[in-house]
């Protein structure tokens, strides 16, 4: 992606979803996943399957349903639903489970640096609004060298009702300084995208999630391969009056 000098987003800001996103789901998450479950387990071939089923999770194949609670829930949901299903500890469950999260080998998506830097190049504040806990997020962010791009990271614990509540997203607007519909939110989840919309944003959905365009399409704006296409797509974008019903909500 070469940064034009057309693209100007001062004022504006791009706030990003984390898993399925920034990182690619099933490369960053389908092997720790099935490692979460097989330690949680611990040989019991009939807790494995419960918690899978109730995951949405095959084991066989490491792919995840697209109502599963790995890709939207909260890192508290999955927390419940682990211990629920695997009729075990919730404290022992998020023992294990934040050591495996905290080790995880994000995969960044395609051309996400070129795309980061052609944002904040064209003066966009960028934030990051996940339903992983914040902790794990900067972890993550810092482990993969992006960090340094983003001003504010909300978690579902810092502080706002996460997503889909709009509040997580109106959380990190006011935490950058920027009115919610000066804000563009990017995310591979219908859970982003309704709490995007839902707090005034234009809402961008990137196809390196699980969910595919007919589920992505009538809750965005726009979809996009990946949010490497971000910036090209911003160049054609007016964030006025002008704008068509397709680009607003």
């Amino acid at each position: 992606m070469d940064i034009t000098s057309k693209l100007d987003l001062r004022g504006h800001a791009v706030l990003f979803d984390k898993d399925g996103t920034l990182f690619d789901f099933t490369a960053s998450w389908a092997t720790t996943s099935a490692e979460i479950l097989r330690r949680l387990a611990d040989g019991d071939a009939a807790r494995l399957e419960a918690m899978a089923q109730a995951g949405g999770f095959d084991l066989e194949t490491q792919t995840f349903r697209d109502d599963s609670i790995i890709i939207a829930g909260t890192a508290a949901e999955l927390f419940d639903m682990l211990a629920t299903s695997g009729n075990l500890p919730l404290a022992h469950v998020r023992r294990v489970t934040d050591a495996a999260v905290s080790s995880a080998q994000m995969a960044p998506v395609k051309g996400l640096l070129p795309a980061l830097e052609a944002l904040a190049h064209a003066g966009a504040k960028l934030g990051v609004v996940t339903n992983d806990s914040e902790a794990a997020a900067l972890s993550h962010l810092r482990a993969t060298g992006i960090l340094k791009y983003f001003e504010t990271v909300v978690g579902y614990d810092s502080g706002y009702t996460p997503k889909p509540d709009p509040g997580s997203c109106f959380g990190a607007a006011n935490r950058l300084g920027v009115a919610a519909e000066q804000c563009i939110m990017v995310g591979d989840s219908t859970h982003d995208l309704e709490a995007g919309a839902a707090a005034g944003m234009t809402c961008l959905a990137v196809l390196t999630g699980i969910a595919r365009t007919p589920t992505l399409a009538p809750l965005a704006h726009a979809v996009l391969p990946s949010v490497a296409e971000i910036p090209d797509w911003l160049n054609d974008w007016r964030p006025s009056k002008e704008n068509d019903s397709k680009r607003r909500l």
